[in-house]
């Protein structure tokens, strides 16, 4: 079923760690934004965990790269700074810290009133997007709800399975998922760092996005 936008003047992207957004949501938030609509996105986490052991990269440094990066793709996708707004959150402990997690998604959402809310899936394998799953789970609200998964990197297929073909295609969502550099590749002093494999980029940047309608 392909995916309905008519009637969204604003959608909030949510994001547990910077690259998500594009990962899952690129051509999404491209088509919303050649259809004149207003996108923020929401970052939870700082994405300082990707590289801890790495001594070239400091938690600083990296968390402010890894900012810089989301930035640079979003505005690629005509979103300015000022509607990207990061939590700030500890990267691979949100369960740890649901509470505060729940709480600093409940504020922005408030204060953004979107028509429809894009987020990670229950069924993502991250401990981290499930958690931010869980606290939009039990948010009520008259904002659709749309999901995403990343890991495993695969389609995901069902009764409210909703598919949107990426605008530019392929080549188009794996640029901006390029611009993440520090995921793929540039930090070379962390053995056990996390990079996005070849055959990982590769279904990232798949030219469908899928998403599931969630009820309330």
């Amino acid at each position: 079923m392909r995916l309905r936008l008519g009637g969204v003047r604003r959608a909030v992207v949510v994001a547990p760690h910077p690259d998500d957004e594009v990962i899952g949501a690129a051509g999404l938030i491209g088509a919303l934004r050649a259809r004149g609509c207003e996108v923020r996105v929401i970052v939870v986490s700082d994405g300082a965990a990707s590289h801890p052991g790495s001594r070239s990269w400091p938690k600083a440094r990296l968390v402010a790269a890894r900012r810089r990066e989301s930035l640079c793709a979003m505005r690629r996708l005509s979103i300015t700074s000022s509607k990207v707004r990061f939590l700030g959150l500890p990267d691979g402990a949100l369960t740890v810290h649901g509470k505060e997690c729940r709480r600093k998604l409940r504020q922005a959402l408030v204060q953004m009133e979107a028509d429809v809310i894009v987020a990670p899936a229950l069924s993502d394998a991250h401990p981290d997007h499930q958690e931010v799953a869980a606290a939009l789970a039990v948010r009520r609200g008259r904002a659709r709800r749309l999901s995403y998964q990343v890991w495993p990197p695969r389609h995901r297929r069902g009764a409210r399975t909703q598919t949107l073909v990426a605008p530019g295609g392929a080549a188009r969502k794996r640029s901006l998922i390029r611009v993440h550099r520090t995921q793929l590749g540039v930090i070379t002093d962390d053995p056990s760092g996390f990079v996005i494999a070849p055959h990982e980029l590769a279904l990232f940047a798949r030219p469908i996005e899928c998403f599931r309608e969630e009820r309330p």
